[in-house]
């Protein structure tokens, strides 16, 4: 990955520093003291992280865990591309003031596609959080990552904490350099890929194709339902606004993950669409791709000169 190195920015009503932590004592120490100093200072707290680490956080907390809001990130954030929106909604309820949220978004069990499409999360953080009072520590439990994550989240977090010191990070990039970075070419499907060209007045087909191929993979029939859905929102977004046609593929992996692409000729030209909940007004605002957010467990994006693919993976 290219490094474009820029200043941070100049307003410090939001803060959005990365911890580098190696144990659990440290993770207790700097997470605990973080949200304890919310919750003393009468600020709303939201703790995101993964499941395994609530417990030990509720107890060192104490008394004072009460007041915060938790989540399995495992569960919020399966999904990468829906983060962004519920630490939204949180800041949007609370009302003016300074809102103190603990996003771990990486976990040594991800998947690489999902640290991607993670990284892509935490840098569009800066973009979405830019003009509000708020401040989101991320985790990273150093050991267990890649080096290149750790390297990426000195990319997207203008500070950072190492061995309870705050820096500046001094590779600190624009937002808009780090996404272009993640559009890194997606694998190619398999040879035995279902392959449907659709164009306007196809849809219907569309639809019926996705509907019969499912019936033939491990996915739930709700789980069915929601691919029929997703892709449905997908290949209506590429008849209005990638060029009026497209092309879908249908394949299964080993382990009984549905994934279904949808390439067209279209531009993403709002990198945050779909990852806010749009509003119940809003004509034209990323309601469909936000829904394909919330369908899928996974959402790989890559935006070219020539296109647009969205990768969605769906299991049982």
């Amino acid at each position: 990955m290219t490094t474009t190195v820029t200043t941070p920015p100049a307003s410090d009503s939001f803060v959005h520093p990365a911890l580098f932590y190696s144990t659990q004592d440290e993770y207790l120490r700097e997470v605990g003291g973080f949200v304890r100093a919310a919750v003393e200072a009468g600020e709303p707290a939201f703790v995101a992280v993964p499941g395994d680490k609530l417990g030990p956080l509720r107890d060192a907390l104490g008394d004072a865990a009460a007041a915060v809001d938790f989540a399995d990130m495992t569960v919020l954030g399966r999904n990468p591309g829906r983060i962004l929106s519920a630490l939204q909604g949180f800041a949007d309820r609370s009302a003016g003031r300074a809102a103190r949220i603990v996003g771990e978004p990486i976990w040594p069990a991800r998947t690489s596609a999902e640290m991607l499409e993670a990284t892509r999360h935490e840098a569009l953080i800066n973009t979405a959080f830019a003009r509000r009072t708020a401040t989101i520590l991320c985790p990273y439990f150093v050991p267990g990552l890649p080096e290149q994550v750790i390297a990426d989240a000195r990319r997207t977090h203008p500070t950072l904490i190492v061995d309870g010191q705050d820096h500046l990070s001094d590779a600190y990039a624009d937002a808009a350099v780090v996404c272009g970075d993640c559009d890194q070419p997606l694998p190619l499907p398999p040879d035995d890929a279902l392959t449907v060209l659709y164009t306007t007045g196809g849809l219907a087909d569309v639809r019926d194709r996705v509907i019969g191929w499912a019936t033939r993979t491990a996915l739930t029939p709700g789980r069915a339902g929601d691919l029929v859905l997703a892709v449905s929102e997908a290949t209506t977004n590429s008849l209005r606004h990638g060029g009026g046609s497209g092309t879908l593929r249908l394949w299964k992996t080993s382990d009984g993950t549905v994934i279904a692409e949808i390439s067209d000729a279209g531009h993403l030209r709002d990198p945050l669409s779909g990852r806010s909940r749009p509003a119940l007004s809003s004509a034209n605002g990323g309601r469909g791709l936000w829904m394909i957010h919330q369908l899928s467990d996974l959402v790989e994006i890559r935006a070219t000169s020539t296109g647009l693919t969205l990768r969605l993976h769906l299991t049982a």
